[in-house]
Order: C-alpha cells, then sequence, then structure tokens
C-alpha cells in the first residue's frame, strides 16, 4: 500500500476543524482541493469521515475513534522530519495573543512582560480581555493562550491547571463591615457589585446564600473586577474577588479584605492553548513565562496543584 503522509496531514485538519473550508484554511489549500482530498481520504480509509448534518458537517464514529490517534501520529512525523534547533530567543521575531481575565492581566502583566523584553526584545504580546461568550479563538489560532477558571471541554485544547486562588469580600475603610466581623447574615444585608462578562445579576454565591436562607441585593454588574473594585472603593459596596490575583488593586485603591463567611470552592487558574503548539519551543518558552510570572500566586494557593 502507497502511503501517503500528505493525506494524514488533511486528516488531522479536517479532523480538527470538521470543516473543508476551515482545513483548507489551516493547510494554505483551495476548498476544491480539500474537497478532492476527503474524497481520496474516503476511499482510503473505506469511511466517510465528515458528514453533512444541516449546515454544518459532523464527524463519523470511525473519524471520533481516530482522531486523537491521527494528530500524535501527525506530531510524531513532524518532530521526526523536522531537526531540534536551539531557541534563538534574541532573534525570536513573533507576536503572541493571551485572552484572560483583567485581574490576571493586572497580577501576571509586569512581570512578563519584563521578562519578555529582556530574553526576547522581538517579541510581543497582545494581552486580550476575556470575550462575552465561549469563542473558538484557541482552535483557530486567534489566540495563543488563555488564562481562565474553567477547563476546556474540546478535546484539542489542552491545558494545565498552574494553582488557585480564594474568593474574599473587598470593602472599602469605611464600610460598616470594615469594623465588624463579617457573617453569612451581614454578608446578605449589604449591597453588592458583581462581576460578570455577560453582565449578570446573580452568580455562584446566591446559590451558597440560597441553602443558608439568605439573599442579597445586587445593584450592578460590570465586566472586570478592576472596575468593580473602583466602585467599591468609591461607595459602601461590597464585592467578591479571587484574592490573591486582585491584590495589586486592592493595594493600591486601599481596600480591606474580609474572608467569606461560608464555603466556596477555590478558584483554579488554568492554563489552555491548541493542541498544535504543544511541541512549538517559542509557544513552551512562553507558557514557561507565564508560569514564572504566577509562581508568587502558585506559592500560595489554598490547594497547590
Amino acid at each position: 500500500m502507497h502511503l501517503d503522509l500528505n493525506l494524514l496531514t488533511a486528516l488531522d485538519a479536517l479532523l480538527e476543524h470538521n470543516s473543508v473550508a476551515g482545513a483548507a484554511e489551516r493547510l494554505n489549500l483551495s476548498a476544491p482541493a480539500m474537497s478532492r482530498t476527503l474524497g481520496r481520504i474516503r476511499r482510503v480509509t473505506g469511511d466517510q469521515i465528515l458528514v453533512r448534518a444541516g449546515r454544518t458537517m459532523i464527524p463519523t464514529p470511525y473519524a471520533l475513534e481516530i482522531r486523537g490517534e491521527v494528530h500524535d501520529l501527525v506530531q510524531r512525523a513532524r518532530g521526526v522530519l523536522r531537526p531540534e534547533h536551539d531557541l534563538d530567543l534574541v532573534n525570536l521575531d513573533r507576536a503572541f495573543s493571551v485572552r484572560g481575565h483583567d485581574a490576571v492581566t493586572t497580577a501576571i502583566g509586569p512581570a512578563l512582560l519584563a521578562t519578555v523584553r529582556d530574553q526576547a526584545p522581538g517579541v510581543a504580546i497582545r494581552l486580550l480581555a476575556e470575550a462575552s461568550s465561549d469563542t473558538n479563538e484557541l482552535r483557530h489560532g486567534q489566540v495563543d493562550l488563555e488564562i481562565g477558571s474553567t477547563e476546556p471541554d474540546v478535546p484539542e485544547i489542552n491545558h494545565i491547571t498552574i494553582g488557585h486562588d480564594r474568593l474574599v469580600a473587598a470593602i472599602g475603610p469605611d464600610h460598616p463591615c470594615a469594623a465588624l466581623d463579617l457573617t453569612a447574615e451581614r454578608f446578605a444585608e449589604a449591597d453588592h457589585v458583581i462581576v460578570s462578562r455577560r453582565g449578570r445579576l446573580s452568580d455562584p454565591i446566591d446559590t451558597s446564600l440560597d441553602a443558608l436562607g439568605l439573599r442579597r441585593r445586587v445593584v450592578a454588574s460590570v465586566p472586570t473586577s478592576t472596575a468593580a473594585l473602583y466602585l467599591v472603593a468609591e461607595s459602601e459596596l461590597m464585592v467578591a474577588v479571587p484574592e490573591h490575583m486582585c491584590r495589586p488593586t486592592l493595594n493600591k485603591l486601599g481596600l480591606r479584605t474580609r474572608t467569606m463567611p461560608f464555603d466556596l470552592p477555590p478558584v483554579p487558574i488554568v492554563l489552555a492553548w491548541h493542541q498544535r503548539y504543544d511541541n512549538d519551543r517559542p509557544h513552551m518558552w512562553l507558557r514557561a513565562r507565564i508560569r514564572e510570572a504566577l509562581a508568587f500566586y502558585e506559592q500560595t494557593t489554598l490547594h497547590p496543584s
């Protein structure tokens, strides 16, 4: 049997995007050329691989079964055919896009950018805000890394949990609770602002309060923790924020923090990227630098990874 590794590469792209057009764009081919390649793959495998479902295409059971193995084979072939070179940081010319919560950007930005400027002066970092809805930008190569609090559920997105933070109640120095122990009842009696990129007026904290037979008044929601903390600094509002990630802004504004008066799970810090970058040396270097920038928070987590 004559083996064509180009078919394996094309199959990997098709199974990643579930789209002839998406696979064609990734491989710099025309859509008709990719359609012909899909036809060849179907003849070789004896399986349809992708089938039409309305306006989209979905993988067959066989395609789902082999997707991981196909990707591993392509990565191994690339490793064999591409000699290993030392990473030349001084001459590296590349722009990386990193998406994350504004508190993450504030916490790691200074240390990360200082390291990048020192080690790789030709590298630029785009620090992007969280989107208002879930996106496929990691999958499509528009974002290199995401730092968030949830594990991705897409199989081709790899991730690592690099630590945990905890939620605390932030208040101004003149808040009525500033001189008191914060009980669940006092927490519920306060006026609150919450952080929601979608503009929601409730979050899992309200579920915890409901279990205690309590309700709170949320007077506003804002898309970023920085905006919420500035509101708290100029009012008698209260907001729940990740303690370590928000520490620079908390200190700058002179805000007080109180331990939450009921049990809440720790907030994971998750670094995610597309598997195409697993062995990409510049990308591996950036992932390591982000972990270094978060080292302080990793050392002070509630439950280290």
